[in-house]
């Protein structure tokens, strides 16, 4: 195989994951030969971060490139194949999505294809420590799967295979975790700033949560009222959110479902 850092890769999207892969893999020493978004601001700012070109024109994408990264909104990726494999079918083409399968590619012309899907959440103002990032990999070929998780294995240190099945399980399961447990935090906040109070004063205590799954099972770290479904602290909290409808659904659903969680794991005597 050849020295994959030189590997010239054009970047399809200038996103949150876009963006912090394209310079974590530029400072690996790949060659980012251009950047594409539908926004001329974006597909700037990140070609100017990683020394390439940049264009907002799909008609202007490069046909130079070895790797095409491509990292579009779900719903977006099917109704551009045909345009972005035209011409470049020489290349190897990846998308960065957890639920799109694999053989959407079979729509377009490419040849070579396959997935680059790293599970973390992202944003361009922050950025991530992706040596402890797991890369889940997938290609249509054994020799790209090994190329890709080649190019993984310069960022991470925890590079998998995982077929399209596999990875919609992970997707599915990173919602509940992250997209979801955040959605928490923000209602906490809410809570929070109705009584004058700083949501910092929760940090602690959602950094301790996380902790604790490092070293335990989910289901054994779990605490609170809703485990022993300790009615009076439930019913009162509930009488709390009478005015948010939306929050009080919530609770109450989430407190049913630990309690069931939780009477699943409990011995019977």
């Amino acid at each position: 195989m050849k020295n994959i850092e030189g590997t010239k890769v054009a970047f399809v999207g200038a996103g949150n994951l876009a963006t912090n892969l394209a310079k974590a893999m530029y400072r690996k020493g790949f060659r980012i030969v251009q950047v594409y978004s539908r926004t001329e601001e974006s597909a700037r700012a990140l070609a100017t971060s990683v020394e390439a070109e940049w264009t907002n024109q799909l008609s202007e994408l490069t046909t130079r490139a070895e790797l095409y990264i491509v990292a579009l909104k779900d719903t977006v990726l099917p109704d551009l194949l045909s345009q972005l494999t035209a011409q470049r079918e020489h290349a190897l083409f990846v998308h960065t999505a957890g639920s799109v399968s694999m053989d959407v590619w079979k729509t377009s012309t490419a040849q070579r294809y396959g997935v680059f899907y790293p599970l973390q959440t992202f944003s361009k103002e922050r950025e991530v420590d992706f040596e402890q990032i797991p890369f889940f990999i997938e290609a249509a070929t054994t020799q790209d799967v090994e190329l890709l998780s080649a190019v993984a294995k310069t960022m991470s240190r925890n590079v998998y295979n995982a077929t399209s099945k596999q990875r919609k399980s992970l997707h599915l399961a990173a919602v509940f975790a992250c997209n979801f447990t955040n959605h928490l935090y923000a209602i906490a906040s809410d809570v929070l700033a109705e009584n004058e109070l700083p949501f910092n004063a929760l940090l602690p205590l959602i950094d301790e949560t996380a902790a604790k799954v490092h070293h335990l099972a989910p289901k054994q770290a779990q605490t609170g009222p809703a485990i022993r479904y300790d009615e009076n602290v439930i019913n009162t909290h509930l009488q709390m959110l009478a005015a948010h409808p939306d929050k009080q659904q919530v609770y109450r659903l989430l407190s049913e479902s630990i309690h069931r969680y939780a009477e699943a794991v409990t011995p019977k005597e």
